[in-house]
């Protein structure tokens, strides 16, 4: 039987008890198709990269089985009145399928996770993709399983993190004292910039958009992809290249919904969204490059610390590394490398 007729002859055998009784799909309601629904989300525009490799997951399901899926997507869910972290909970209450978003909004409830946000962890992209794809990812995604109601399939690559603002150059701990930063939902972030010397907030991606246009908030650390994609760079001049955190992006699908499919379409999901992460790893790449081109265009300043100027950068969050040796067992310090 091939994979579109056994789909068809799954659906009519379970579909009054296979799918989550919660209710429709938010995003789908009233709105009638094949048995299997899946509706994606993010919190972007549609022309970001990662909304590009949802695209491919969908390409890719209906290439194998036609209209027994009905793929939907949500790009941006800021667009209808949602914050970013709202993903989370509208993917581990059914309402919808799959999403993705920073580890770091996880961080309060999956422990583990905060091994992630230390800074400095990586060198380079290659050791990040390496470990994400390796035993630390795999460890991370268990402890989110473990934790949160949702099945880990892959990370997108949020990639390495820099510090933008609109006051002065950053080339020293000298520059960054009381700067008024916008960080993540991560203790270990809010924690990397005061003993950086900064003046952190903790705010959703959302708040901090209204308020740095308004000149409320002095900086923001993101990589340049996002910093441009959300239109940052036209209210902060100085883009220090600071490589100072590595962020994934978990890729989670609502538990109930993807532990009742048949096999044959668990398996091409997870075909679908290995080949989107290395799809959308590769938009990153070209992405920063474009969005470097960007900030300079609009008058904006890239400063690229030295070798002897970050220096002191690693060897102020040093307090964050003994910390971590604590709290984490002895598998995952080893997995992280540290």
């Amino acid at each position: 039987m091939n994979k579109r007729k056994f789909l068809k002859a799954s659906a009519l055998a379970a579909t009054a008890s296979a799918l989550p009784q919660l209710h429709k799909p938010l995003f789908a309601q009233n709105l009638s198709g094949p048995p299997y629904e899946i509706v994606m989300g993010g919190y972007g525009p549609s022309t970001t990269g990662f909304s590009a490799a949802l695209r491919e997951v969908g390409s890719h399901l209906e290439n194998v089985f036609g209209d027994e899926v009905d793929v939907r997507y949500v790009y941006n869910i800021m667009d209808l009145g949602y914050q970013g972290s709202d993903i989370l909970w509208l993917v581990e209450n059914g309402l919808l399928t799959l999403g993705y978003q920073s580890s770091s909004y996880m961080t309060n409830r999956v422990q583990e996770l905060m091994i992630a946000d230390l800074p400095f962890l990586f060198n380079t992209g290659e050791d990040a993709r390496n470990a994400m794809d390796g035993d630390l990812g795999s460890m991370l995604a268990t402890a989110i399983e473990n934790n949160m109601n949702y099945r880990i399939l892959g990370y997108f690559e949020n990639g390495f993190r820099h510090i933008s603002n609109r006051l002065r150059p950053i080339h020293s701990l000298e520059d960054l004292a009381d700067l008024h930063i916008r960080v993540l939902p991560s203790q270990i972030l809010y924690d990397t910039f005061v003993q950086l010397g900064a003046n952190p907030e903790i705010m959703d991606l959302s708040d901090a958009l209204r308020r740095i246009p308004a000149g409320l908030i002095d900086a923001q650390e993101n990589p340049l992809a996002n910093t441009v994609t959300y239109g940052i760079h036209n209210y902060h001049k100085f883009h220090t290249i600071t490589n100072h955190a590595y962020l994934s992006r978990p890729i989670f699908f609502h538990k109930q919904t993807f532990d009742s499919w048949p096999i044959e379409l668990q398996e091409e999901m997870q075909n679908a969204i290995t080949n989107a992460v290395a799809y959308q790893r590769n938009l990153h790449d070209e992405e920063e490059l474009d969005a470097a081109r960007v900030i300079e265009e609009t008058g904006g300043e890239i400063i690229t610390l030295t070798g002897e100027e970050i220096e002191p950068f690693r060897n102020a969050i040093e307090p964050l590394y003994s910390q971590a040796r604590d709290i984490h067992s002895e598998l995952l310090i080893s997995a992280a490398g540290i």
